[in-house]
């Protein structure tokens, strides 16, 4: 008897070109992973404490201090600019009225006099911020 010119289906899938394209997305995230790092270029200090959980669905307003003693907002994916100490004020006071869930984080240079800082985190709660975080790195 002769089987009919029909051939089986084969139930095996090829997972070679799967792993050529996994491959290459891995290739791309590691040369394109270092250049996603942004913001104002600040040497924090450095601390021995553990990292806070990280709420991916909170938004947050981070406010710069360089050594030169320039203030730096950084909001979602815009780039940061130099902006005054008064504007920050303004500015920050209306991101907190259309979402009071903002967390507001301080990246200070450790070169900055520390009396910058605390005028800068006055005028964060003058602005209606309830708490600052402190961003250092870690040790």
């Amino acid at each position: 008897m002769k089987k009919s010119g029909k051939r089986k289906p084969v139930a095996e899938i090829n997972v070679v070109p799967y792993i050529d394209v996994m491959l290459v997305l891995l290739i791309i995230f590691m040369v394109t992973a270092p250049m996603l790092t942004q913001g104002v270029d600040v040497n924090l200090p450095r601390a021995s404490t553990e990292p806070l959980p990280v709420d991916d669905n909170r938004e947050n307003l981070i406010v710069s201090v360089n050594a030169q003693q320039q203030y730096f907002l950084e909001l979602g994916e815009a780039s940061p600019q130099a902006i005054e100490l008064g504007e920050v004020r303004n500015f920050v006071a209306e991101v907190i009225r259309r979402n009071p869930n903002t967390a507001v984080l301080v990246r200070g240079d450790q070169a900055v006099p520390y009396g910058k800082v605390v005028e800068l985190m006055v005028m964060l709660q003058s602005a209606g911020v309830g708490s600052v975080g402190l961003v250092t790195e870690p040790i």
